[in-house]
C-alpha cells in the first residue's frame, strides 16, 4: 500500500536540487548566461532576468531535479572512489564511450520538445560557458554527469523562451513588452507556485 507519510515534498527536492548545484560550483546565473547567448539572436528585448526566469521554471521540473541529484550524487561518489570497479574508472575518467550521463541529461529534456533536445545536443558538442568549465576540470573534481545536465537545464529553458518567444509574437509582442515574471505563464494558474 502506498504510504503519503514517505513523500518527499516539492519544495524539500526543489531546493535540494539547487543546494547541490551550488555545492558543485554552479549557479542559477551561469545557466541563464548560456540561454541569453542562446535566445538573443531570436527574442528583441530579452534581459538575463527573463533567462533566469526560464531557469527557476525549468528547475520546477522533477524530472530535472531527479535527474541533477542521481548526476552529482554519482560524480561525487566518484569523487570519493566510491563505486564499484569497473564503473569508478569509467565516472572518473569520463570515458568517452559511456553515454549514460547524456542519456540521463537528454531524458530530462523531453518535456520541452524537439527544441530542447537539439539545442541540448548543439550544447553538448560547443560546451559553451560553465559547461565548458565543468567539462575540462581534469583533475579538478569529477563532473562525468554535472556537464551534461547543465547544459540539459539550459537548452530546456532556451525552448522555454523560444516558446514563450512563439506566444508573445502572436499577441503582437516582444520579451521588451513582458516583466520576467511573465516569462512562466504557467505560474498564473491558481494554486502554482515558484
Amino acid at each position: 500500500m502506498f504510504d503519503k507519510s514517505k513523500i518527499v515534498h516539492s519544495n524539500v527536492v526543489a531546493e535540494a536540487t539547487k543546494q547541490a548545484l551550488i555545492r558543485r560550483g554552479v549557479t542559477l546565473e551561469d545557466i541563464a548566461e548560456i540561454v541569453y547567448e542562446l535566445q538573443i539572436p531570436y527574442n528583441e528585448g530579452l534581459e538575463m532576468s527573463h533567462c533566469l526566469e526560464s531557469v527557476k521554471g525549468v528547475l520546477r521540473k522533477r524530472e530535472l531535479q531527479h535527474a541533477i541529484l542521481v548526476g552529482i550524487e554519482l560524480d561525487e561518489l566518484a569523487e570519493q572512489g566510491k563505486l564499484s570497479q569497473p564503473l569508478q574508472q569509467i565516472v572518473e575518467s569520463d570515458e568517452g564511450l559511456f553515454g549514460v550521463d547524456e542519456t540521463i541529461a537528454l531524458g530530462s529534456v523531453f518535456t520541452y520538445g524537439s527544441i530542447a533536445v537539439t539545442t541540448f545536443g548543439h550544447l553538448d558538442k560547443n560546451k559553451t560557458g560553465i559547461i565548458n568549465e565543468l567539462d575540462t576540470k581534469k583533475g579538478r573534481g569529477v563532473h562525468t554527469f554535472l556537464d551534461d545536465l547543465v547544459a540539459s537545464v539550459a537548452a530546456s529553458a532556451a525552448a522555454r523562451i523560444a516558446h514563450r518567444s512563439r506566444d508573445l509574437e502572436e499577441s503582437g509582442e516582444t520579451f521588451e513588452d513582458v516583466l520576467p515574471g511573465d516569462t512562466m505563464p504557467e505560474t498564473k494558474i491558481k494554486g502554482a507556485k515558484i
